[in-house]
């Protein structure tokens, strides 16, 4: 099995559920805690890019995201299993050719996405279904690259989810769970409400995580 570096870039956004499936599978992984000064890996088998509270063009405020861009330049180019979420995905989205905009399509809280006709078809969505629940938590988007595959949209934010080569992108976040909802909600005047809200279809939310991630895993082991 190889190894999987998820790369960290905010303390507020943790691994979730999926640092829990790999341990349940008793998989090799690494987290990489930019945000403390961990140095990104020189090579890679497969890269998980979580979210994080600043802005894909914050690079002033946020020194860490050049390195890190970088970084995700070269295992696009090298054709590395990539999966971004939610600021992951957007960095994928930029260096693919499309455009992340601030404060544009902003969603909180439980999303229907709808799989396209190629999300249907492709991999990484295998078993999902076509339309499911996804906590969403952004003020920012990303448009679709030119070069990429448009694999899911909600009504509010067409650019969920796209596939560019080995790398996919995804606006929501299937690695939340009720702590972390709870958690981001907390400042919220709709804090109550969401966390009510999420609590209802944990166990649906938790079983599309574990799929796309069983996923995911398994086209990096396929990957050569």
């Amino acid at each position: 099995m190889k190894v999987v570096d998820i790369i960290q870039c905010d303390p507020e956004v943790p691994i979730g559920v999926f640092g829990e499936l790999l341990a349940e599978w008793r998989l090799p992984f690494r987290i990489v805690r930019l945000y403390v000064g961990d140095a990104l890996p020189v090579g890679a088998d497969a890269v998980i890019v979580l979210g994080g509270t600043m802005g894909v063009h914050d690079e002033a405020l946020h020194p860490l995201l050049r390195p890190l861009k970088e970084f995700l330049a070269r295992r696009l180019i090298a054709g590395t299993p990539l999966l971004g979420v939610c600021l992951g995905g957007q960095l994928l989205a930029s260096l693919a050719g499309g455009v992340v905009s601030s404060n544009c399509r902003r969603e909180q809280g439980l999303v229907e996405v709808s799989l396209s006709v190629s999300g249907l078809s492709d991999p990484l969505f295998s078993d999902i279904g076509q339309r499911f629940q996804a906590f969403q938590w952004h003020n920012d988007s990303f448009t679709i690259p030119s070069v990429a595959l448009h694999l899911a949209s909600s009504i509010a934010c067409p650019g969920q989810a796209f596939r560019a080569g080995n790398a996919w992108g995804l606006q929501f976040h299937p690695e939340v769970d009720r702590d972390l909802v709870a958690a981001w909600s907390g400042k919220t005047a709709t804090h109550t409400t969401l966390t009510a809200e999420f609590a209802t279809v944990e166990t649906t939310h938790r079983a599309m995580a574990r799929q796309l991630l069983a996923n995911f895993l398994t086209i990096a082991n396929q990957h050569t």
